[in-house]
């Protein structure tokens, strides 16, 4: 990201200082209050083999750390670039560029994260609907586009002479028709509504206390989404932080437990929290050091509680299902005699 002409807010450790509700959970802690979350970071300036750069965060500029990481090294790219718009980063920020300077920006970040991927390698990339252009047409050209997601985004405000921007995208592509993807690890479980029965049993539909579900393949529209807020755990003070939920759905579908997961723009570190709640190794790079102590913050948290709202029994659950998560999760633990009472949270900052 280009560097604000404005006074480096993160370098000096001032976040905007207010008293938070009791059930405020938004991790906004300052440089000072955070220096030992930082101090576990690192700084790459010369190649270095993965065995020191697994499950580790990058403090630095993506084109000066990218050219060290080894070639071939990466089972799974997941880059959330600065959309094309004027925005601030707490110190650090994005401006806004022509179309052919916004395409020579993506090719360039692109030219240096490719190479990372393994031959049987995917890449996800998240943008709004202008970049969406761009982004699509460049990895047209230079990968194996898969599909184009597109997701519901609840949050926002309206337009006054347009219509709202309630969706975003992300683009999925390959290197190669040798790729990873686990269907059965991504579907979606649905109540059913007109229930069919064969000889008087369900047919590809469970019957349950809590109703009738399928667990159905997911397609590409998701409106199961909802956008980190000041009551759930994950969230930060990143003012464009993307849920769990969302990075789990590529994570889990286009990795596999063990596998490197790598986010060149990290923010607040989702892309690496996500891939250690799912087994995954994580390595990712940040140029904003506030942000990256969020990040190790988030991954310390992670180690005591790592649900993923939304995603419970090994299925992505629909929104305003959080009774039913519940049941499910508290069904579990009499089977299993468990007593930790954390167990229970699952899902509980579910929007309703």
């Amino acid at each position: 990201m280009i560097l604000l002409d404005s006074i480096d807010i993160a370098r000096k450790g001032e976040t905007v200082s207010k008293k938070k509700a009791p059930r405020n959970k938004t991790i906004d802690i300052s440089i000072e209050e955070g220096q030992s979350y930082l101090d576990k970071c690192i700084r790459l300036d010369q190649p270095s083999d993965m065995d020191h750069l697994l499950d580790k965060t990058i403090i630095g500029d993506l084109f000066e750390a990218a050219p060290h990481i080894p070639e071939k090294s990466i089972d799974l790219i997941i880059a959330d670039p600065p959309y094309n718009l004027t925005k601030a980063f707490h110190g650090n920020g994005f401006s806004k560029r022509s179309k052919d300077q916004y395409e020579a920006y993506t090719r360039k970040w692109l030219e240096q994260v490719l190479p990372l991927l393994k031959d049987n390698g995917s890449i996800y990339v998240c943008c709004d609907w202008e970049t969406s252009l761009t982004i699509g047409n460049v990895l047209m050209e230079i990968t194996k586009v898969k599909n184009r997601i597109t997701w519901q985004r609840e949050k926002g405000r309206g337009a006054k002479a347009n219509w709202k921007n309630g969706l975003e995208d992300i683009w999925y592509a390959t290197i190669s028709n040798n790729y990873t993807f686990n269907l059965e690890d991504v579907k979606i479980r649905k109540k059913v509504i007109a229930p069919y029965r064969v000889d008087g049993k369900p047919k590809d539909w469970v019957e349950s206390e809590t109703g009738n579900y399928r667990d159905t393949c997911p397609s590409n529209f998701w409106s199961d989404i909802t956008i980190p807020f000041w009551s759930m755990p994950e969230n930060t003070a990143h003012p464009t932080q993307k849920s769990e939920k969302l990075i789990a759905k590529m994570i889990l579908a286009s990795s596999n437990p063990g596998d490197v997961v790598f986010d060149p723009f990290l923010g607040s570190g989702t892309t690496s929290v996500v891939a250690k709640k799912l087994g995954r190794h994580y390595l990712g790079v940040e140029e904003n050091p506030l942000y990256c102590l969020w990040t190790e913050k988030r991954l310390e948290m992670a180690e005591e509680d790592p649900t993923i709202q939304g995603y419970v029994d090994g299925v992505f659950w629909e929104r305003n299902s959080l009774s039913e998560q519940k049941t499910t999760t508290n069904q579990h633990q009499e089977k299993a005699d468990l007593s930790d009472p954390c167990q229970l949270e699952i899902g509980a900052f579910e929007e309703d």
